[in-house]
């Protein structure tokens, strides 16, 4: 069987079976706090099993992407080098929210695996939770157990502790124990040898788990106890790659036609022969397993950078790229090239691949470039830092500073080192990592108390798009403590005004006002797991009252007003640059908005001004808001509203128009574009191959804007002794600077002329080289014309200028190219090497090459030891 016939054959088998077949989930989770990635199919069905929304399909299933690189869940370092861990892979999952329960999730199962799927009963084992003793006091899984028992053997039942055997979901909330299915890929004769009930989560290759099947049936509690759920249901999850392995009847998950694509592609890309060597097959294997995570979180929306979500594709990325670059022999960029091959094997089943594919390549190839100039970088860093070291142990500590400030790989700084002749202090490495770690943690610890019950409410009903103050009843709370916001509450209403935090818009602010008058300041407001939450410093005194609401009006309406203006900048875009244009990523904030959108090339001063006018003069038009709150998700695109990849959406949705501007959003907006006021783009940049961004302010952030400009003015029309015309009298003032510049630089070419004669007289014989070792009076320029000038008349000259420039040192080297051939001499690397004397590193030509530093004062240090490279 195919992947593709087994994917379809899966999602059947429990279509017939009355579960609703549902899409992937985006693999970047962006209304979940608590996760930066989906690493498990039961994610978008958390609000569920918590029991925060109304349940509408009790039998569910689907093929869920899922990242597995941070957290608890983290197999990015296993991934290469086995055969059966991955970062991205997709998750087969059936689910019953509430409905059935062991009994059909463990007969459907067999059934699927041994009638359907064919696979040999013989080479299968399950296993059970076999209770635990620690203070959860749970007992065997017996029903599990029974039931397994009328379908296996007992032989082939093993019980399974606490840590393979029982599912959770975090520290705190729901939980159960699991059931496992192993299936056992060894030949006959070594089954025959070793039973493969001794190798069940034994990490053997050929055994491996394909199926966990999660009886939720409790919940785990912020002291750690367990409860009993009211509702049970049933979370499973079989890993697609392995399953298509035991399908197709092959050792490894990249010898399945999941990856074998993707695998010839890069054989024929580098040369190099799968299969050959041991770290050659683990380099083929990081990249191909990296290109599919990184291009599917480029599809959903995620693009590489320094934080959060991003630093892990980046890292991912760079991991790739790296293997490549040590193992594999490759110095240019050549990921990019990989994403058509995947695209074609998987776009059909995921179209996004399809939709992003050029902007997936432009992307990685960027990133590709830019960490090969990292690592170009890094071996001169590295190059200094063995030039300061005495003997031949690198600190460990400099070599994490390479690591973390620079990206350089730390195993590659470790082969690098051993190829000249030194070691790492791994040790010290180790201790700088774990510091930093220990640093990000405390950081970002919070601590969450049990959520305390007040009332019972499924979902909470959000007011505000009608109104900016409610009377509200208190449904729920809980305390949570972190360091970087100190002790808070959490609050839940059974309604609320608050907007919370989404679709790039942020969330509401404003107060909680009690009978008595007391006031609780709501600092911000959040969803999670379909749950808007306010934060707040304190509780109410009297936690039953009934109070009053009220959400900043203020901020809420410049939020609105920025958020109205980044469905006009899209249409704007749209309208000026062509319909490629879609939507990236967006940030609205009541002081200003930030646009994200495909587009190729930077914009000109022109098509911001065309941009500009296309918004304001939808301003002036005084268009005002429609919107259908419950469409059809099917009616709202027949209709052109713009959907962005990426996102969730329900099968019912809300558009927003203004003119012929309609878009799916959730979001806050102006009931007319006159009260925008007015547009103003600040600026606009690159983010990434393809990716531009534009920052723009409105309403009264323009009115401070024009203010400014206008003090800025008048302050410069007062420099210019009140010219009439500040423009003309500027440029008459750069012109004249210009002039002066031109002048000071023939004073100092004819000063470095002067200068050349009474050097030459000063020009020591060494070793066969006509050597010199001075302190100028002479800028960057100057130094290198003067030596160049020596250099076009004196052979076998070798020269090191130092000068102090506004408090900088610089020093300049210039050696005759023939001392460079003959003697092996490097301009370049003895910068770089005497660059420790003035605190700052350089390099250059062979033959001319530069440092900078700031300690001046080292200068006559480093021109006492330039003498020593021609001894």
């Amino acid at each position: 069987m195919t992947s593709k016939d087994i994917r379809k054959q899966f999602l059947s088998f429990f279509g017939d079976k009355g579960h609703k077949i549902v899409p992937s989930a985006p693999m970047v989770i962006k209304d979940d706090p608590t996760l930066l990635f989906t690493n498990a199919g039961m994610n978008q069905f958390k609000e569920f099993f918590l029991g925060n929304s109304t349940i509408k399909n009790p039998r569910v299933v689907d093929t869920q992407k899922c990242l597995r690189v941070s957290g608890k869940h983290n197999d990015l370092e296993e991934v290469g080098k086995d055969t059966y861990h991955h970062t991205m892979f997709e998750m087969l999952g059936n689910w019953s929210f509430g409905d059935y329960f062991k009994e059909e999730a463990i007969k459907w199962a067999w059934e699927l695996l041994t009638e359907v799927f064919k696979i040999d009963k013989d080479s299968l084992y399950v296993s059970v939770f076999e209770g635990s003793d620690d203070a959860d006091q749970l007992g065997i899984d017996q029903e599990a157990y029974d039931l397994w028992k009328a379908i296996v053997p007992e032989d082939r039942i093993i019980m399974g502790n606490k840590k393979d055997n029982f599912w959770e979901m975090g520290d705190q909330g729901p939980c159960g124990p699991c059931s496992e299915i192993h299936v056992d890929l060894r030949s006959a004769e070594e089954k025959a040898r070793v039973s493969g009930a001794s190798l069940v989560n034994a990490d053997h290759p050929l055994v491996v788990e394909i199926w966990n099947l999660v009886f939720m049936q409790y919940n785990r509690k912020a002291d750690g106890k367990l409860e009993s759920l009211p509702a049970k249901h049933v979370d499973t999850g079989m890993g697609f790659e392995r399953l298509c392995m035991v399908l197709q009847g092959v050792k490894s998950n990249y010898d399945t036609d999941v990856f074998k694509p993707i695998i010839r592609e890069i054989e024929a890309i580098t040369h190099k022969k799968y299969g050959a060597d041991e770290k050659t097959d683990i380099a083929i294997r990081v990249i191909a397993d990296h290109i599919r995570a990184v291009s599917f979180s480029i599809a959903d929306g995620q693009l590489p950078s320094n934080t959060g979500a991003g630093y892990v594709i980046r890292r991912i990325l760079r991991r790739a790229i790296r293997y490549g670059f040590t193992f594999l022999d490759t110095k240019g960029p050549f990921m990019y090239r990989l994403v058509n091959i995947l695209t074609n094997t998987m776009g059909e089943a995921f179209p996004e691949l399809k939709e992003q594919k050029q902007l997936i390549e432009n992307v990685i190839k960027e990133e590709e470039h830019s960490f090969l100039n990292t690592l170009e970088q890094g071996l001169v860093l590295l190059d200094q830092v063995i030039a300061g070291t005495k003997g031949t142990e690198i600190d460990g500590r400099k070599a994490f500073e390479l690591y973390d400030t620079y990206g350089f790989p730390i195993d590659l700084t470790a082969l690098i080192l051993s190829e000249k002749g030194y070691s790492l202090d791994e040790a010290g490495f180790e201790k700088a990592m774990q510091e930093q770690k220990n640093r990000s943690k405390s950081a970002s610890e919070v601590s969450k108390e049990d959520w305390v019950v007040l009332a019972d409410d499924v979902e909470q009903e959000f007011v505000g798009y009608d109104m900016l103050e409610a009377n509200v009843k208190l449904v729920k709370y809980r305390k949570v403590t972190s360091k970087k916001a100190g002790e808070q509450y959490q609050l839940v209403f059974n309604l609320t005004p608050f907007y919370a935090e989404g679709g790039g818009q942020v969330g509401d602010k404003g107060y909680l006002e009690a009978p008595n008058g007391d006031v609780i300041y709501i600092l911000d407001t959040k969803k999670e797991n379909n749950e808007i939450i306010h934060f707040a410093k304190n509780l109410p005194k009297n936690l039953n009252e009934t109070f009053k609401a009220v959400v900043d009006k203020k901020q809420r309406r410049r939020t609105e007003a920025n958020h109205t203006a980044t469905h006009l900048l899209h249409q704007a875009l749209r309208q000026v640059l062509g319909t490629h244009v879609e939507q990236k990523g967006s940030a609205v904030h009541s002081k200003y908005l930030r646009f994200d959108f495909s587009h190729f090339a930077k914009l000109t001063a022109e098509q911001l001004n065309e941009v500009e006018n296309f918004v304001n003069a939808r301003i002036e038009g005084r268009l005002p808001f429609e919107e259908n709150r419950k469409v059809p998700m099917k009616e709202a695109l027949e209709q052109g509203a713009m959907a962005l990849f990426g996102e969730k959406y329900g099968d019912t949705v809300r558009t927003v128009r203004f003119g012929q501007s309609i878009e799916l959003c959730g979001g806050t907006h102006v009931k007319n574009t006159a009260d925008i006021w007015h547009f103003k783009i600040k600026s606009e940049s690159a983010v990434a191959a393809g990716i531009r961004r534009i920052e723009a302010i409105t309403s009264d952030a323009v009115k401070d804007f024009f203010e400014e400009n206008n003090k800025t003015l008048q302050g410069i029309k007062e420099v210019l002794h009140n010219a009439q015309d500040p423009i003309k009298a500027v440029s008459s003032l750069q012109e004249e600077n210009a002039r002066l510049k031109k002048e000071v630089e023939n004073l100092l070419k004819e000063k470095a002329k002067n200068l050349k004669g009474e050097l030459k007289n000063e020009l020591e014989e060494v070793n066969g080289v006509k050597f010199l070792a001075k302190k100028v009076d002479l800028d960057a320029g100057g130094i290198k014309d003067l030596s160049f000038e020596m250099g076009n008349n004196e052979d076998n000259l070798f020269l090191l200028f130092g000068t102090e420039q506004n408090g900088k040192a610089l020093l300049s080297c210039y050696i005759s190219k023939n001392l460079v051939a003959e003697r092996e001499l490097n301009a370049g690397v003895i910068v770089r090497e005497l660059g420790k004397y003035i605190q700052g590193g350089g390099g250059g030509q062979p033959f001319f090459a530069t440092a900078g530093g700031k300690k001046p004062e080292g200068i006559d240090e480093a021109l006492a030891k330039a003498k020593d490279y021609i001894k």
